[in-house]
């Protein structure tokens, strides 16, 4: 009955929003730096192929000394241009505390608006650690002036999605050059939701972040695309176009699942929250990404909250986490 309960929760905070639409179908190999081809979900297939084989350079980047600072925002251009201006600039609110121990990286769920992840922040800020939130491709000030919501960041044009999740990657990584610039000690990576997918590309990639929080767990990008409630609009899409086990190794690069391997031997402590009754990403998914932790001997702390992915942010459950990840946390930040 208690599930029946959350889900409905669910069902109904996804009913608030009535602006979503689905947008076209598309290859997009332009995002890529693909050719035009009579084949294009062969050419992906490929991009995408030597994308994972050689994850290390996919997800590579050049530092820079172009950052714009004025006390709280924190601005500098991405690493990764794309066609439209406005989302090459990265912007970041900065909740700074008095200890240079441990500085946390925050990167927000899917259309999180401008005060999003800002309690958060402030939490982590209270606790003697410094947040730096980042706005994600596409969003806020990044948002192009055709979109009212920020759907180019997870939408079925394939190969501007892949190139979002990269583009996020590397700006996250920028972020942690910024931070250590300052005289951080450690810098850490919390995520929510896509931004949590973010994150764990993030931390697989770059052993500088020390430890990672991940809110919200999944396997592979296109399974929850496909099975999300908060995506179900994204789906309808590919209907007719694309099946589920052909889109997969497509995203396969900005999945988490085939990169958890590369965590064999990983001392760096991370923690691992989801919703059992999570309609937007699957218990069964989560499930298949810890068996994988599993299999390959990865330490993780996981805690399970009896909530979903909309009621993980709502009183009681936004508290509860919020608590644990505290405490998670400052045990990081006294460590050395």
């Amino acid at each position: 009955m208690f599930q029946r309960f959350i889900e409905n929760r669910e069902r109904a905070h996804h009913a608030q929003d009535t602006d979503r639409r689905t947008l076209p179908f598309e290859w997009g190999l332009e995002h890529v730096g693909l050719p035009p081809t009579d084949d294009p979900e062969a050419a992906l297939r490929q991009y995408a192929r030597h994308a994972l084989a050689d994850s290390d350079s996919f997800y590579s980047y050049e530092p820079t000394n172009q950052y714009t600072f004025d006390g709280h925002l924190l601005k500098f251009p991405s690493y990764v241009e794309t066609p439209y201006p406005a989302n090459n600039t990265v912007y970041g609110r900065y909740f700074a505390a008095p200890s240079k121990d441990l500085a946390m990286v925050v990167l927000p769920q899917w259309n999180c608006k401008w005060e999003g992840q800002v309690g958060l922040s402030r939490m982590l800020q209270h606790a003697g650690i410094s947040a730096l939130r980042l706005s994600m491709p596409y969003h806020h000030d990044r948002k192009p002036p055709e979109i009212d919501r920020s759907e180019y960041l997870v939408s079925p044009n394939v190969g501007r999605t892949l190139t979002a999740s990269r583009q996020a990657v590397v700006d996250a990584r920028r972020a942690a050059d910024w931070l250590l610039n300052r005289g951080y000690k450690k810098v850490g990576l919390v995520g929510t939701s896509i931004g949590s997918c973010i994150a764990f590309l993030t931390f697989a990639h770059d052993t500088r972040f020390s430890t990672g929080v991940f809110i919200h767990v999944s396997t592979y990008y296109a399974d929850v695309v496909w099975e999300g409630l908060s995506t179900s609009h994204v789906r309808k899409a590919f209907e007719g176009k694309i099946p589920l086990d052909r889109l997969r190794p497509l995203w396969e690069p900005i999945s988490p699942f085939p990169y958890i391997k590369r965590l064999r031997g990983n001392q760096r402590p991370m923690m691992m929250l989801s919703g059992r009754y999570d309609l937007t990403f699957p218990s069964s998914l989560t499930q298949l990404g810890h068996d994988e932790f599993d299999r390959n001997s990865i330490s993780v702390r996981r805690e399970w909250l009896a909530c979903g992915h909309y009621t993980m942010g709502k009183f009681p459950f936004q508290a509860i986490a919020g608590l644990k990840i505290r405490k998670f946390l400052i045990k990081q930040k006294g460590t050395s």
